[in-house]
Order: structure tokens, then C-alpha cells, then sequence
């Protein structure tokens, strides 16, 4: 799951990076495009269905895409696999842990290239927002596992065709 996104992260970082900034109609057209993925996802039948291995590529392949701006990583790669038929809490499970590896892989790629650096000096403040973020994670993806598992992804829909519908009205 995470070669697709490793391999798109590696040789098109600067193009990637490039879309941040003033692009808010390609946010808005994601959003959408990722609310359109998860009212899909929310009409989808229960099943006991487990991830499997080609099913964990096209996941990533959906991590990989979510690389854009506007597609939320974590809808893109849930609703997929449901999509595909798994189970909604473990394709919920699923996503959380496979951007593990994504992260730590970015982590020490920055820290072997120097744009990112260890500086003692700032270790407690760092650390502070490491815990933070870490709290903050957890939460986040406990929640969302209890949304995924009582079918609440259409919530998360609205939010997200709201905000890109939004975002393309304020681009015109």
C-alpha cells in the first residue's frame, strides 16, 4: 500500500509542492471529487471482507492521488477500500496505519537531505508538538473509525461538498 505513494512522493515532490499555495479551485474540485468518493462509500454494503494484497495497492494507489490538494487522504483511502468491498472498520484501521511508514520514510528522507535538522535547543518544544499531534491523531482516528463503522461517512461528504463548493464560488 504505501509503494504507490512512496514512489509518486519520490519523483514528483517539487510538482506536488508546487499545487499548495493559491490554488484554491483545485482544492474545491478535490474536495468534491473526495465528498462524491464518500457518499459512495457510505451507501456500500456491510461485509466481513478482509484487505487483501491487490486490494492494499489500489489503496495505495488512492494514497497516492490523495497527494493533491483538497483530497482528503484518509476519505480517499477509506472510501476506496470499501469500494472495493472490504470492511468498513478495518478499511478504516487500514488507512490510518499505512501512512505510518509514508511518514517515518519522509522524516528520514528530509533528515538525510538537511531540509530537516535536529536542533537540541528546540527538543522540548518539539517534543511537545510531537505528543500533541500524537494525542490529537489518536483521537481523530478513533473517531473516525466510529464514524466509518455506523456508516456516518455521508457527514464527512457534506463537510467536504460544502467547503470545495465554497472554495469554487470564492475562485470566480
Amino acid at each position: 500500500s504505501i509503494i504507490p505513494a512512496g514512489i509518486i512522493g519520490l519523483l514528483f515532490e517539487k510538482e506536488l509542492e508546487s499545487l499548495f499555495g493559491n490554488n484554491i479551485s483545485l482544492v474545491g474540485a478535490m474536495l468534491i471529487v473526495t465528498a462524491l468518493l464518500l457518499f459512495l462509500a457510505d451507501r456500500a454494503k456491510p461485509t466481513t471482507k478482509k484487505v487483501g494484497f491487490w486490494d492494499a495497492f489500489i489503496i495505495g494507489v488512492s494514497q497516492a492521488i490523495a497527494m493533491l490538494p483538497g483530497v482528503s487522504r484518509s476519505g480517499a483511502t477509506i472510501s476506496t477500500s470499501v469500494l472495493l468491498g472490504n470492511d468498513k472498520s478495518k478499511a478504516a484501521r487500514f488507512s490510518f496505519l499505512m501512512v505510518i511508514p509514508l511518514i517515518f520514510g519522509k522524516i528520514g528522507k528530509d533528515l538525510i537531505s538537511g531540509d530537516l535538522s535536529y536542533d537540541a535547543a528546540n527538543f522540548g518544544s518539539l517534543s511537545a508538538g510531537f505528543l500533541a499531534a500524537f494525542i490529537a491523531g489518536l483521537f481523530a482516528c478513533t473517531l473516525m473509525i466510529k464514524l466509518v463503522k455506523n456508516s456516518k461517512l455521508k457527514y464527512f461528504a457534506y463537510y467536504c461538498l460544502v467547503v470545495g463548493v465554497l472554495a469554487l464560488i470564492i475562485t470566480l
